[in-house]
């Protein structure tokens, strides 16, 4: 029988070549963009401060720009800064860091004045959920959950 249907592989099925498109390959989960994209950036909230090597480097431009005005990479400058702050010593970075610390104490003022807007805002708009949170519990609709049920005996 040549054509026989449900008796196992033949020896020219066995040696078929496996397609690897099909066999094998599963698409990684989780790994991309979920479908709304990345949230929105709240354009009030307050910007992170600047390391200790980035006000350095704030100053580090304006110097190094005068001494070599030919030079217009950004990454010139970036190396050169980097290769300056290694070498400098703790008490000449002293001073960066003190600056660097202020704008930290600023940051997390704003942050905390931020946070709470935010907070006052929350408590609002709950305030206006709030019989929508009372469904969800079952508090308001004790007595119509048990029409319901009645409804369903009777069919």
């Amino acid at each position: 029988m040549k054509g026989a249907k449900g008796k196992g592989a033949t020896k020219r099925d066995a040696l078929k070549p496996v397609d690897d498109k099909k066999v094998g390959k599963k698409k990684a989960v989780g790994k991309g963009k979920a479908k709304g994209g990345k949230a929105e950036k709240d354009p009030n909230k307050p910007k992170r401060p600047p390391s200790a090597f980035f006000v350095f480097l704030e100053e580090f431009r304006v110097t190094f720009k005068k001494e070599n005005p030919n030079i217009k990479a950004v990454s010139a400058v970036g190396k050169a800064g980097g290769e300056k702050w290694k070498s400098m010593s703790a008490s000449e970075k002293a001073p960066f860091e003190a600056k660097a610390a202020k704008r930290k104490s600023e940051y997390e003022k704003q942050m905390n004045a931020y946070n709470n807007k935010q907070d006052d805002d929350a408590d609002e708009e709950s305030d206006k959920s709030k019989s929508e949170v009372d469904e969800e519990s079952g508090q308001e609709n004790a007595d119509v959950d048990d029409d319901e049920d009645d409804d369903e005996d009777d069919d």
